[in-house]
């Protein structure tokens, strides 16, 4: 009997000694900081990350609310004019939007003489491997890592490599000089981007109090050391809501619902 109530004794104190170690390390949550007029945010490995799209365009901070998330953020492109998307977005391993179902870029001749780079534009994946989260950020046609939950789609991608012509962000000349530009990639503007490294998940709210080129953004991933990395939807769509505490949308700082309508949102609940 004493031998047994000295065993439960020991358990009772390793269990007590653990607990706090392994609450700690399953409460790290969302960490961000802001400087420079960038908010930097980091979502640890193996967290569910969702994906929302709307019928009817709506803001950041409706989605933010409606779904009860503790993390919104813009992602995709649309098209203002119809309401469509005009990025691939998944969700439960379901396609949420497709914009082969947009008529304003079915019937749109540059677009379709291009489809092989717009369709394949970068996305940002979440997909399961061995019970566990994974994230990737590849070409839309690349073959999953596991299986798919969920995706959003914009580009350019800006790590490993910057693929501005490859995904029809601009296009060229002969001579070499820019004749088409695409998402102001070549002007400074709000920026949302997202890379990952070591295994967590790294947003970056650029606003227009810094605001930068692609190629300035493409840089500021790569002083964080980010392996892999590409932008969302910017400039006036450039938007994040977390818990109560922030509603920022490119111009700073809001109290209120303003900010863009928009289609498709990364979220963390």
């Amino acid at each position: 009997m004493y031998n047994l109530k000295k065993i439960f004794l020991i358990l009772t104190i390793l269990v007590i000694s653990i607990t706090p170690i392994m609450a700690k390390d399953i409460n790290r949550g969302i960490k961000y900081d802001f400087k420079d007029g960038i908010y930097h945010f980091t979502i640890p490995a193996n967290t569910k990350i969702e994906f929302v799209s709307t019928q009817k365009l709506t803001t950041n901070a409706n989605v933010h609310k409606d779904t009860g998330a503790i993390l919104t953020v813009n992602t995709g492109f649309f098209d203002p004019k119809n309401q469509k998307t005009i990025s691939f977005i998944y969700n439960d391993g379901l396609l949420l939007e497709s914009p082969i179902e947009n008529e304003n870029l079915i019937f749109n001749e540059t677009i379709m003489d291009n489809w092989d780079k717009v369709g394949n534009r970068t996305e940002f994946r979440v997909t399961m491997k061995e019970h566990k989260y994974h994230y990737d950020i590849a070409p839309h046609n690349e073959p999953y890592n596991g299986r798919l939950i969920g995706s959003a789609q914009a580009g350019p991608m800006l790590i490993p490599n910057l693929r501005l012509e490859e995904e029809f962000f601009i296009v060229k000349n002969a001579e070499g000089h820019v004749t088409r530009e695409s998402a102001s990639v070549l002007h400074k503007c709000a920026r949302t981007l997202i890379g990952i490294k070591d295994g967590n998940v790294h947003i970056f709210i650029v606003t227009t109090a810094h605001p930068m080129t692609i190629i300035e953004a493409k840089e500021l991933c790569e002083s964080y050391g980010m392996e892999k990395a590409m932008a969302f939807d910017g400039g006036s769509s450039t938007s994040v809501d977390f818990k109560d505490e922030l509603h920022v949308v490119s111009t700073g700082i809001k109290t209120d619902d303003t900010g863009r309508r928009l289609k498709s949102f990364l979220i963390v609940k």
